[in-house]
């Protein structure tokens, strides 16, 4: 994907990123992604579409954008999704021109997405992606998170978690995993990966001339 590189100082210029935070649900992917926008005004997060019915609290066009799922097919046969999946019977994906609009005006962008969707992440776009895995410590604590937030029944609970250790077969695809054991030491080791790639050298534009010019003679 063709992006324009974004300002750091003087002639270099940086190409935007896509940060994928993964995790099997409850073990706290969505909760270091809210505090990671909360520390980072230069990152916004990609708002996936979905056909399942918004939760208590969630706001359509800010948590999802909430369609039925003639138009969420509608948008999977024209290409206007950069990745899609079905997860529990619901459809998820990512619209393509928001965030190829952002990347473009040299933005990262952050994504909260399973493994599936990470996966044609990295058919598209390799180069611009970094992908972190989110590990609860312990199954038992999994399944406490599951049933503390009280949004889930019985049942939804133990879908979740016999799911759970697919989902987290998948951890070797990832760029760097995490065992969110204590959740701001999470946050804290998922800021330092993302200010790292921010600096990674092939990220650079410009670098090889700003190099040059700080050469001396002789």
């Amino acid at each position: 994907m063709s992006v324009r590189p974004t300002s750091l100082a003087g002639p270099v210029r940086r190409r935007g990123l896509m940060f994928v935070l993964s995790s099997p649900s409850g073990a706290g992917k969505t909760s270091i992604s809210r505090r990671l926008l909360e520390r980072h005004q230069d990152i916004s997060l990609s708002v996936s579409v979905t056909t399942r019915a918004p939760r208590p609290g969630e706001v359509d066009g800010v948590h999802y954008h909430f369609i039925d799922r003639p138009a969420f097919e509608r948008m999977a046969a024209n290409g206007d999704l950069l990745e899609h999946a079905e997860v529990f019977g619901r459809h998820y994906g990512t619209p393509r021109g928001p965030v190829e609009a952002a990347l473009a005006g040299g933005r990262d962008v952050l994504f909260d997405i399973d493994w599936q969707g990470t996966q044609q992440l990295a058919e598209n776009a390799r180069d611009d992606l970094v992908a972190v895995f989110i590990l609860p410590p312990t199954a038992a604590e999994l399944e406490r998170r599951l049933r503390t937030r009280a949004q889930d029944s019985d049942e939804e609970i133990a879908r979740r978690m016999s799911k759970a250790a697919g989902e987290m077969s998948h951890w070797p695809e990832y760029d760097y995993v995490i065992v969110n054991a204590d959740f701001e030491t999470s946050v804290a080791q998922t800021d330092a990966i993302l200010t790292a790639e921010r600096l990674r050298r092939r990220r650079l534009i410009g670098l090889g001339d700003f190099v040059r010019s700080l050469s001396l003679p002789g």
